[in-house]
C-alpha cells in the first residue's frame, strides 16, 4: 500500500470517528443521557456476565437502532441486560433493570401523555410493589400482578377521593375503603370494583348504614342510624314492592324522622356518591417493542421486531385454523395489516391486529390441522332419534314456560324433592304442548325454579339456551359410554353436554341441590360442574315404558382452541391408565394419572386462586359425602408443527433462522386483554387461561406417580373443571371398598372415604400443578 492511499485511509477513519463522536454527543443533549463507554473504564461485570451466560460479554452500548429506537446501558449478546435506558420513538421510556431483554427488577417507566410508572418489574410486566401516576393527576401505589393492580393498595383520585384495601385484576375487590372528597365513606366489601356485600357507609352529616349491598345500594338486611339514636331496620330495595321495615325512635327525639323515606337514601344521600372510573392506558409497558441489534459476522441481517420481554411477535389464533402463527415484521414505516384480511380471535373476542402491533407476513405461515368433532349425528334412522326429538320439545317447553322473575334468593320449598313436574305431550298436540312426529310421551321437570335460577346465575341467556339444544342442528352422541353406563350427548355448538342418569344419580344432586346451589352462588370461581337442567322422559308408544333420565351440563372444552391432550386426574393409581394401546392415542382420547407426563404451572395469582377454589370445593363435595370425583384438565399447545409435533418453549422451528435469543411466543393476545379489564372476564379460573406445562418422566426402576421434571417447557391454553360430582359413598361403594382393599393398596383404589378421597385428590393436584417460576 502507498504512502499516499494509506494517508487516505486514515483520513477516512478519522473522519469517520469524528462524526460517531458528534452523533454521540447529539444524542446525549437531545436524550439527556449520561453514557460510559467501555473503552473509559474498567468496570467488573462478572456477576453479570455469569448469568448472561460464560461465552458472553456484557458491555456499555450506546447505540440508536435501525427502527429509530435509542438505547444506552449494559448490553449482552443482543440483549440490554442489566442497567439501561430505552426510548422508543413514539416518546415511551423506561430506565431501570434489565434481563436479556425484558424489564426484570426496579425500574421506571414513562408515556408521552406524561404517565409514569415506577416499582418492580416481571419479564416484562408491570409486577410487585409500584406507584403509577395517571395523566389526569390519579395516583396508585401498592401491589401489582401482570400490568394489573392486584394485592393491597392505596389510589388517590385527582377530585379528591381516595381508596384503600384490596384489588383483584385491576378493580377494588375484597376488603377497602373509599372516602370521598365531601367526608362521606364507605368501609366494607368490594366485588368487580363495585360495593357488594357487607359493609358501613357513614354520611358526613353523622348518618350510618350498615348491612348488605349489591351494585353500589343497600340491597337485603340493612340498619340505617341516625346521630340522636334512632334507628329503621328491614329489608333494603330499590324496588318498593320489596322495601320493608320498622322505625325506631330514640328516646330524646320520638317524631325527628317519622317523615323520612327509606327511598331518599337511594334519591338523594346516594345520588352524588359516584365511584370515580380508573384510567385505561393506552399501551402496555410488555407491549412495547424491542429493535434488536444483531451483529452476524459481516453478514446483513435484518433486525426483527421483538417484545420487551425477548418473545418474538405473533399472530393470534384464527377461528377454526387455531394454530396458525406468524413471525412479526421488522419494517418500522410500514403500514398495518388490513383486519378484514386477518381478523384475529381469542375466546370469542375479536381483537384489532394493528392494535397489538402484530404485523403479518404470509410467508412464513406455520398451517396445522384442524380438530375434528366429537360424536355421532343423530339423524333420522338413529336409534335415538325419538329420543332427541323428545328432549328438544321438552327443553323448548320448559325454557318457554313464564317463570317467575326475580330474586336469586331461592325459598326452601323450590329445593323439595316432590317439587317436580310431568307433562303430557300427545302426538296430535294440547293446549300446552305443540303436536309432533315422535311418538307420546311424559315430560318430567325436576326442581325447576332452582335450574332456572342456576341458569340465571350462571349468566345463560334462555334464548340462545333454547337455541343450542333445540335448534334446526341436531345433538351428537359421543362414541361409546363412559364405564356408568351413562351415554353423552353434545349440542351442535359445543356449549353443553346432556348426559343420562341412574336413579340414584338424580337422588344425589336433589339431596345436594340446596348445598350445591348456595356454593355455585358463594363462589363464582368454583370448578365444579355447571349444572342447568334435570329433567326425565318416558317414552309411552313402548310395550315397557322406559325411563330415561338426563342432566345438562355446561361443556368444560367449548373453546375455538383445538384441545390437544385431555386427562382425568383422581390422585388415585389402580387402573389409572388409558385401555388404548399408543399408537390409537389421539387428542380426543382421555387420558388418565399414570398417563400424565406434565407439569401445570400457573402465573403467581391464578396459582393462588386455584389452591384456595380446590379447598373450597373438596369441602362442599366432602360435606356432601361425595367422591370418585376427577380434574377433567384440558390443554392447547401453543406450538406445535405443521405434522403435529409439540415444540418446546423457545425451540427453533424449521425455517426460523433468526429466532435465536427469543425464548417463548409473544405476549400481545394477553396485553390485549390486560389493556381493558372487562376483557379479562374472558379468561377465568380454568377458562382459556395462558399457562406452561414442564414435561415429566418417570423412572423405570421405581413406581411413580408424577414424574421428574425434566426442564422442557411448552406454552398452553389451559382448560380444567371438577366433573363426576355425584357418586356418594353408598353401600355398593363401601363394599368396593372392602373387596378390593384384600387384594390391592387400599390407598391406590378410587373407592374410599369421601374424607380420605378428598385429602388425597388434593395432595396428588397439588403435585401436578405449581406456580410459575421467573425464567
Amino acid at each position: 500500500m502507498s504512502k499516499e492511499s494509506g494517508s487516505s485511509v486514515y483520513k477516512a477513519w478519522e473522519a469517520t470517528v469524528r462524526k460517531t463522536q458528534a452523533a454521540r454527543k447529539r444524542a446525549n443533549s437531545i436524550f439527556g443521557i449520561s453514557v460510559d463507554h467501555p473503552d473509559d473504564d474498567d468496570h467488573d461485570h462478572s456477576s453479570d456476565e455469569s448469568d448472561c451466560g460464560p461465552e458472553d460479554m456484557i458491555y456499555n452500548a450506546d447505540r440508536i437502532l435501525p427502527n429509530g429506537d435509542y438505547y444506552t446501558g449494559h448490553w449482552c449478546e443482543n440483549f440490554p441486560h442489566g442497567q439501561g435506558k430505552y426510548l422508543w420513538t413514539d416518546g415511551c421510556m423506561y430506565v431501570g433493570e434489565w434481563f436479556k431483554g425484558k424489564t426484570m427488577g426496579k425500574g421506571r417507566f414513562s408515556w408521552p401523555s406524561g404517565a409514569t410508572y415506577e416499582g418492580e418489574f416481571k419479564s416484562g410486566y408491570m409486577d410487585g410493589n409500584g406507584t403509577y401516576t395517571g395523566t389526569n393527576g390519579d395516583t396508585y401505589k401498592g401491589q401489582w400482578v401482570m400490568n394489573l393492580k392486584h394485592g393491597h393498595g392505596t389510589k388517590n383520585y385527582s377530585n379528591g377521593d381516595w381508596y384503600e384495601g384490596e384489588w383483584r385484576r385491576g378493580l377494588q375487590e375484597g376488603q377497602g375503603r373509599y372516602q370521598w372528597k365531601d367526608g362521606n365513606h364507605y368501609i366494607g366489601e368490594w366485588k368487580n370494583g363495585v360495593i357488594c356485600g357487607k359493609g358501613t357507609f357513614v354520611w358526613s352529616n353523622g348518618n350510618r348504614y350498615d348491612g348488605n349491598w349489591e351494585d353500589c345500594v343497600p340491597k337485603g338486611n340493612g340498619t340505617f342510624r341516625w346521630p340522636d339514636g334512632s334507628l329503621y331496620v328491614g329489608n333494603w330495595s330499590k324496588d318498593l314492592s320489596e322495601q320493608n321495615g320498622t322505625y325506631y325512635p330514640s328516646q330524646s327525639s320520638t317524631d325527628a324522622h317519622l317523615e323520612w323515606n327509606p327511598q331518599d337514601v337511594y334519591n338523594v344521600d346516594l345520588k352524588n356518591c359516584i365511584i370515580c372510573p380508573g384510567e385505561k392506558v393506552s399501551i402496555l409497558p410488555s407491549q412495547k417493542k424491542l429493535a434488536v441489534w444483531r451483529s452476524a459476522k459481516g453478514e446483513s441481517v435484518k433486525p426483527r421486531r421483538m417484545s420487551v420481554d425477548g418473545r418474538v411477535s405473533v399472530g393470534l389464533d384464527k377461528p377454526f385454523d387455531r394454530m396458525q402463527m406468524w413471525d412479526g415484521s421488522a419494517h418500522g414505516g410500514e403500514s398495518p395489516c388490513n383486519a378484514s384480511d386477518h381478523r384475529a380471535s381469542t375466546v370469542g373476542a375479536e381483537l384489532d391486529e394493528d392494535m397489538m402491533g402484530l404485523h403479518v407476513e404470509d410467508g412464513n405461515q406455520r398451517v396445522h390441522k384442524t380438530a375434528r368433532r366429537q360424536g355421532e349425528t343423530i339423524s333420522r334412522g338413529h336409534k335415538n332419534y325419538e329420543l332427541m326429538l323428545n328432549l328438544q320439545l321438552g327443553i323448548r317447553h320448559s325454557v318457554g314456560r313464564p317463570g317467575p322473575s326475580g330474586s336469586l334468593d331461592l325459598k326452601p320449598s323450590a329445593f323439595d324433592p316432590k317439587e317436580k313436574y310431568w307433562t303430557r305431550f300427545p302426538s296430535e298436540g294440547s293446549k300446552y304442548t305443540p303436536p309432533h312426529q315422535s311418538c307420546e310421551f311424559k315430560w318430567k321437570d325436576y326442581c325447576p325454579l332452582v335450574f332456572r335460577t342456576l341458569r340465571k346465575l350462571f349468566k345463560v341467556d334462555p334464548a340462545d339456551y333454547m337455541l343450542s339444544i333445540c335448534g334446526n342442528d341436531a345433538l351428537r352422541e359421543l362414541s361409546s359410554p363412559g364405564k356408568s353406563g351413562s351415554f353423552f350427548y353434545l349440542t351442535n355448538d359445543d356449549r353443553y353436554m346432556i348426559k343420562t342418569m341412574k336413579k340414584a344419580e338424580v337422588k344425589v344432586l336433589i339431596r345436594m341441590l340446596s348445598a350445591y346451589y348456595n356454593h355455585v352462588r358463594a363462589y363464582e370461581n368454583t370448578l365444579v360442574t355447571k349444572f342447568y337442567g334435570l329433567h326425565c322422559v318416558r317414552l309411552m308408544g313402548q310395550p315397557i315404558q322406559k325411563k330415561v333420565r338426563f342432566i345438562i351440563m355446561g361443556n368444560l372444552f367449548c373453546s375455538e382452541y383445538t384441545i390437544h391432550r385431555r386427562f382425568d386426574l383422581k390422585g388415585s393409581s389402580l387402573g389409572r391408565t388409558t385401555d388404548k394401546p399408543e399408537t390409537e392415542i389421539d387428542e380426543m382420547t382421555i387420558l388418565k394419572d399414570l398417563d400424565l407426563n406434565f407439569i401445570f404451572r400457573l402465573q403467581k395469582t391464578w396459582f393462588q386462586d386455584f389452591c384456595r377454589q380446590i379447598d373450597r370445593d373438596c369441602e362442599f363435595l366432602e360435606q356432601e359425602r361425595i367422591m370418585d370425583y376427577s380434574l377433567l384438565v384440558g390443554l392447547h399447545f401453543r406450538n406445535t408443527s405443521a405434522v403435529g409435533d409439540l415444540i418446546p418453549s423457545g425451540a427453533h422451528t424449521p425455517g426460523d433462522q433468526d429466532s435465536e435469543g427469543a425464548p417463548r411466543l409473544s405476549r400481545a393476545d394477553m396485553d390485549q386483554l390486560l389493556l381493558d379489564p372487562s376483557r379479562w372476564a374472558s379468561i377465568k379460573l380454568g377458562l382459556n387461561m395462558p399457562a406452561r406445562v414442564e414435561k415429566t418422566e418417570r423412572k423405570s426402576d421405581e413406581f411413580q406417580l408424577v414424574g421428574d421434571p425434566t426442564g422442557e417447557y411448552y406454552d398452553v391454553i389451559m382448560f380444567f373443571g371438577i366433573i363426576d360430582i355425584l357418586q356418594d359413598y353408598d353401600i355398593s361403594k363401601k363394599l368396593e371398598h372392602a373387596y378390593k382393599s384384600i387384594q390391592y393398596d387400599p390407598t391406590s383404589i378410587s373407592a374410599v372415604d369421601p374424607r380420605q378421597y378428598s385429602r388425597r385428590f388434593r395432595d396428588f393436584i397439588y403435585k401436578v400443578f405449581a406456580e410459575e417460576t421467573a425464567t
